[in-house]
């Protein structure tokens, strides 16, 4: 075997910090013009946004669409480098780091797209896709080390090795996001950012590669940043979860304790649109219907981002931005009015 099977991690550094996100901002230009373009205003996707990721754990990170879920999983990454703040991974700063600098760190961070449609190379094989990063890592030999790799990350992730020499096109949606899964453990990763990995697939497939992953992650003690919009998809998968609206953290609290006793307004009103299997308690259950529409991040409100749209709202909730507090033992909340 290639890759090795990584022991379960007990020792103190189990529970140490992996990645660290201090005032993360992410702001991106509004252009005007054709030939000189000149900068007319400002998208705020991630607004002053602070977080850890502990070894060998899964944050889930949730919100509607356009709140800075992927942004900030891509600013991580480093993939878009952030307008403000320091990230941190394993105690380096990253922002400040040029490209020749952080090439060492890359191979320890991968990502899992979220359309596997559009993130294989098309012209390429299932092979070439897979041993792209191990030849641009030069981690193996060309020729039978290269077929070994390929063939074993195949098996790992649940398909044939005779599937090498297909192309992206010759397979299912769930085999392909399997492929995207394989090509990030090419270079064995410890920390993975997947970002909404099921989204586009079938629900009989999202299963499956929930499974997968998890129990990758146990077999080479992994720590993923599973970003989603979908709550109950998160409460299986992820140890602790960050609610996000509009660019900012509301909420932040270990997964029973967030869908046990959700504090901020936001996250009552998205668990109370999550589905009930029994038709009984489904029946009997209060459901927050939010007011209006989102806010422009282009234009965010003042004060609360989520004041226009809170049942609960004050005036000073228009004025005075909520600080993230820990209201109880590792349960965090940005409200004035918890």
């Amino acid at each position: 075997m290639i890759l090795q099977a990584k022991e379960k991690l007990t020792s103190p550094q189990a529970n140490a910090v992996i990645v660290e996100v201090r005032h993360l901002k992410k702001y991106f230009p509004v252009l005007s013009g054709i030939i000189a373009q000149r900068t007319v205003g400002w998208i705020k996707a991630v607004d002053d946004v602070s977080f850890v990721i502990r070894r060998g754990e899964t944050l889930g990170l949730v919100g509607e669409s356009g709140c800075g879920k992927t942004t900030i999983g891509r600013c991580v990454l480093q993939l878009e480098r952030p307008s403000a703040g320091e990230i941190l991974y394993e105690g380096e700063e990253m922002t400040r780091m040029s490209d020749a600098e952080l090439r060492p760190l890359r191979r320890k961070m991968q990502i899992v797209f979220q359309d596997p449609y559009s993130s294989l190379n098309p012209r390429m094989t299932i092979g070439q896709i897979i041993s792209e990063p191990v030849h641009v890592h030069r981690l193996a030999q060309k020729g039978a080390a290269y077929r070994d790799r390929v063939d074993e990350l195949l098996t790992i992730v649940g398909l044939n090795p005779l599937m090498a020499s297909r192309y992206p096109h010759q397979l299912s949606g769930g085999q392909r996001q399997r492929v995207g899964i394989a090509r990030a453990l090419a270079l064995e990763p410890k920390f993975i950012v997947c970002d909404e990995p099921i989204s586009a697939l079938d629900v009989s497939i999202q299963a499956q590669i929930i499974n997968l992953l998890e129990e990758l992650q146990e077999r080479f003690s992994l720590t993923y940043l599973f970003i989603a919009h979908d709550l109950s998809v998160v409460r299986h998968i992820s140890d602790r979860i960050a609610v996000m609206y509009l660019g900012k953290i509301v909420e932040i609290a270990e997964r029973q304790e967030l869908y046990e006793n959700p504090l901020h307004p936001y996250t009552k009103a998205l668990l109370s649109a999550v589905p009930i299997p029994d038709p009984v308690i489904e029946s009997k259950r209060e459901r927050i219907v939010l007011r209006g529409e989102v806010s422009s991040a282009a234009n965010p409100p003042t004060g609360c981002v989520f004041h226009p749209r809170c049942p609960i709202a004050i005036e000073t909730c228009s004025q005075e931005v909520p600080e993230l507090r820990e209201i109880r033992p590792a349960h965090w909340v940005a409200c004035i009015r918890v």
